[in-house]
């Protein structure tokens, strides 16, 4: 199992690996960074006009788990590190692409049967231009659905799913992010998948080396749908291709199989609802059967961190794509940048026991792979 930073550099882009034809990725409106503002109100976003009848899904249907009249002050019950500028960015993406960039997943004769289906849907994040994307033939890129948590109580996606799915496509990826029925998330995750690779055509996206992500409960959700047998039962399909990563965050969940996809996992050292040590000890159970796990602490972060940006956990999400790479055959992303913490060349830090650090700590460290002992005025590299 690692539990250190991942040690393969990739430069420059990795080439598309699956073939099939890609609708050439959309360039960003001009107006797309500032249509909405911090000081844009949660209820104006969610009833433009360009969202349609789509737009309150925006933010969570749950309304008593959300609370703020701006998107600068959007809260959400049990998450920290909420960033207004990402919101800001999600919401200006999304209006760009109002367009297309949300999909039913269930039919109308459907939605007619049972209402409840009309608070399920996928928004779509498409791969963003690359500077040196290569040219040629169109082969599409694979694609991620990123499951947001709430303690299966609301859908926080504006903070769970949707920056990472921005980030995601910014690197070139299909991202998904899927908006789903608390008391039927399993169902609703089943079903997204059933409909990306059935449509996989038509959108532009790989079937194969997909991965799904999540976040609290939706890391639950990403772990049972990423486990195989699981996949068959749930989808009642024989067809499907099991994920190729599963990417968790903060999640009690315990649960090991030998029918579990290679899983990356993350969680912060003061996570008062899911313990980092469940985590770990799921992984190294993992990793025993054989699946290929990665998993990373933070120092002192607590629940709901996100991308955990201006955090020591900023850069989790290269890492897991990293990861990610090495399961697949098919990527076709650009190669992560690298976050350089503060080591004693600008390397990663981490603990023995795979937590992350601010700064060089007295003792043991692996900063880069390697181990650096520190004594009292100097650090000695071995």
């Amino acid at each position: 199992m690692i539990i250190k930073k991942a040690l393969v550099s990739m430069l420059g882009m990795t080439l598309l690996a699956c073939s099939g034809h890609a609708e050439e990725p959309q360039k960003e409106p001009e107006t797309m960074a500032n249509y909405y503002t911090r000081q844009t109100r949660i209820n104006d976003v969610m009833n433009d006009p360009a969202f349609g009848d789509y737009g309150r899904l925006i933010f969570p249907v749950n309304t008593g788990y959300w609370s703020g009249t701006t998107l600068e002050q959007l809260q959400l019950t049990w998450y920290n590190y909420i960033d207004p500028d990402k919101t800001v960015e999600v919401c200006n993406y999304l209006r760009a692409y109002a367009d297309n960039c949300f999909i039913d997943i269930y039919t109308e004769s459907e939605k007619l049967a049972n209402p409840e289906l009309r608070n399920t849907g996928l928004f779509f994040f498409q791969p963003h231009p690359l500077p040196h994307s290569p040219e040629g033939e169109g082969e599409s890129a694979p694609f991620a659905i990123c499951n947001a948590g709430g303690g299966f109580s609301y859908v926080g996606a504006m903070h769970d799913s949707f920056p990472h799915a921005l980030e995601l496509s910014k690197l070139g990826y299909n991202a998904f992010a899927l908006i789903y029925r608390p008391g039927d998330a399993y169902e609703d995750l089943a079903r997204a998948i059933t409909y990306i690779y059935d449509h996989a055509d038509e959108l532009g996206v790989c079937r194969t080396g997909y991965s799904l992500w999540g976040c609290s409960a939706g890391a639950r959700m990403a772990a049972t749908l990423g486990n195989r047998a699981n996949l068959r039962t749930l989808t009642g399909r024989a067809d499907l291709p099991p994920a190729s990563a599963v990417i968790m965050q903060y999640t009690g969940y315990t649960t090991v199989s030998q029918y579990d996809g290679p899983t990356y996992a993350c969680c912060g050292t003061s996570d008062g609802i899911a313990s980092w040590r469940t985590m770990q000890n799921r992984l190294e159970s993992l990793s025993a059967l054989g699946i290929p796990t990665e998993f990373h602490s933070y120092n002192g972060l607590p629940h709901g961190f996100g991308l955990g940006t201006g955090t020591v956990a900023e850069g989790w999400l290269q890492d897991a794509v990293r990861f990610w790479q090495q399961q697949s055959d098919a990527t076709a992303i650009q190669s992560p940048p690298r976050l350089l913490e503060r080591g004693l060349g600008g390397e990663a830090i981490y603990s023995l026991n795979g937590t992350r650090l601010n700064s060089l700590q007295p003792g043991v460290n692996i900063v880069d792979g390697r181990k650096v002992v520190i004594l009292k005025y100097s650090a000695k590299r071995q």
